[in-house]
């Protein structure tokens, strides 16, 4: 029979095996380097934390890569987080599958999942989900918007609520706020827009004042450059379109196609130079240098 003292031996050899089984299952190839990372885990496997206080509060998320101080800092229950870059991805708390490279990129989202941000601050105010930003402050100040991408130095940078646009270029959409389902591809292109919404713009400062328009297409360096509310125009061409700023259902097919245009409605030009004089309405020129 064994003794009292055997018996307590046993059980407490029991339970340091039982405990140590536990804290093998709950962390499983973890690394952490760094002052404080990893410092709550209890259940996470498969993260990795790489510099000061880099997942820190971490406890069940798994599958997650942290590297610079802070990254991940706040990130409790996510899982499949990459976080490259000091405070990259800071607040997260459950949003999954997302991608921060850059310091700062996508510091404030907390819960929203399936977000890229690659450039110094892109998407640091992020509160939404399925964006894409590629360039330093590329849609640095987005909250809600959903589906934009944005590629270039402070393309879409201002947009809050806007969803849906795709900028490429540097300054591009730059200003915009609200404005959906717009694409503008250039050097500030559809720089000062707002609210605009359904525009297509692609060409260097192409839809460059337009704030409200809609439903405007532009192809072109310069295309339709001075609209700010006009809508339903069509311009293909080197300053097609130029002066135009509320006039609508416009058609300008060529270089400096109703170039002087600024309010007039219904016109239609083709060719070079075409109705380059023509401030009226419902006027048609068709050929270069057309009156």
């Amino acid at each position: 029979m064994k003794s009292a003292r055997t018996r307590f031996v046993l059980v407490f050899a029991a339970l340091v095996i039982l405990s140590t089984s536990a804290i093998a299952e709950a962390q499983v190839d973890d690394t952490a380097f760094g002052n404080g990372a990893l410092s709550h885990l209890t259940k996470g496997n498969d993260d990795t934390a790489l510099g000061a206080v880099a997942l820190f509060q971490n406890t069940s998320g798994s599958s997650n890569t942290a590297t610079g101080s802070e990254a991940l800092a706040d990130n409790t229950t996510a899982n499949s987080n990459t976080a490259t870059g000091a405070f990259a991805l800071r607040d997260n708390t459950s949003g999954d599958g997302n991608t921060a490279t850059g310091e700062g990129a996508l510091f404030e989202n907390t819960t929203h999942s399936d977000n890229t941000a690659v450039g110094l601050e892109a998407l640091t105010f992020n509160d939404a989900d399925d964006n894409t930003a590629v360039g330093a402050y590329a849609l640095e100040f987005n909250v809600s918007g959903f589906y934009n991408t944005a590629s270039g130095f402070e393309a879409l940078q201002n947009n809050s609520t806007g969803s849906q646009n795709t900028a490429h270029g540097v300054f591009a959409m730059v200003t915009n706020t609200s404005g959906y389902n717009n694409t503008a591809s250039g050097v500030a292109a559809m720089f000062s827009n707002t609210t605009g919404y359904d525009n297509t713009s692609s060409g260097s400062q192409s839809l460059y004042h337009n704030m409200s328009g809609h439903d405007n297409t532009a192809s072109g360096m310069n295309s339709l450059l001075s609209n700010t509310s006009g809508f339903f125009n069509s311009a293909a061409g080197f300053q097609a379109l130029f002066s135009n700023t509320t006039g609508s259902n416009n058609s300008a097919q060529g270089a400096n196609a109703l170039f002087k245009n600024s309010t007039g409605t219904y016109n239609t030009a083709t060719g070079v130079n075409a109705l380059l004089f023509d401030t009226g309405s419902q006027n048609t020129g068709t050929g270069a240098d057309a009156l």
